[in-house]
């Protein structure tokens, strides 16, 4: 999938397992809407708080939304995932039950008419995240997955949950400025790419960088904000769901190609 039309929809980091069943039923609700309205939508990572797949088992938390993911599936809007540093352990439930475009690593195309790469952005700090590239370069090891996956699923969702914590509950220290400065040099180096988008962080943002533009939809578990990517703009929104719809934060109008010229 290399063209996802307009408009589309981004959200991330929803860490469902951990979040309350409050904001699990803000998401429903939110996906709900997106049928008949959505031209795609697309999940930039850390959707679950842990996520992995034995051969009969997968986590009891994420039902109501994957149903919901099913259904808007099912009306005709395509949907693309992002693995995020929690839940990168996808695979045929997510692709071939839900309908999931599931990918692990960056995805570059047509977004909403924007030529765009997207990454969920863990690691992509230089010095700050050395240790944590080396600690999934082991995690994502097939060996180290065919191990886990012999565990009981009650023992390893238990043991994943636990050492969860940590980046469950970061929001980045820099205000995410780490993840502002590598879209910056992303957008530098490819000319032709004009619109990047980043998770992981926290933090919500929308920044001009020259000609493109650098957005990072924030986390529903914090606030339930998302993007929106029409040809004309991109729009940075916060979910209402007592009026069922998007109250506007911050938006980035497209620069003109003859201006750029």
């Amino acid at each position: 999938m290399r063209v996802l039309s307009a408009p589309a929809y981004v959200m991330s980091d929803a860490h469902l397992g951990f979040a309350t069943r409050d904001i699990e039923r803000t998401l429903v609700k939110f996906l709900r809407h997106l049928e008949g309205r959505a031209g795609s939508l697309v999940i930039n990572g850390d959707l679950f708080e842990f996520w992995f797949e034995w051969r009969h088992v997968m986590p009891r938390r994420a039902f109501r939304v994957l149903a919901a993911l099913a259904d808007l599936r099912e009306s005709g809007v395509p949907i693309m995932m992002i693995a995020g540093n929690h839940d990168c352990w996808g695979g045929d439930i997510l692709r071939d039950d839900v309908g999931i475009d599931f990918r692990v690593g960056p995805w570059t195309g047509a977004l909403g008419g924007w030529r765009a790469r997207i990454e969920h952005g863990d690691g992509l700090r230089g010095k700050e995240d050395r240790g944590y590239r080396m600690l999934r370069t082991v995690l994502r090891n097939s060996l180290a997955i065919r191990a886990f996956r012999l565990l009981h699923p009650d023992w390893g969702t238990a043991l994943a949950t636990r050492t969860s914590h940590t980046s469950r509950t970061y929001q980045a220290r820099d205000g995410g400025a780490g993840l502002r400065r590598a879209a910056t040099e992303r957008l530098e180096r490819e000319r032709d790419v004009r619109l990047v988008i980043y998770g992981h962080s926290h933090v919500p943002e929308l920044t001009r960088i020259g000609s493109g533009v650098y957005a990072n939809a924030g986390s529903w578990l914090d606030q339930p904000t998302f993007l929106r990517i029409t040809p004309e703009r991109v729009a940075l929104l916060r979910w209402d769901a007592a009026s069922n719809e998007g109250v506007d934060l911050d938006a980035v109008d497209r620069v003109p190609e003859k201006a750029l010229s």
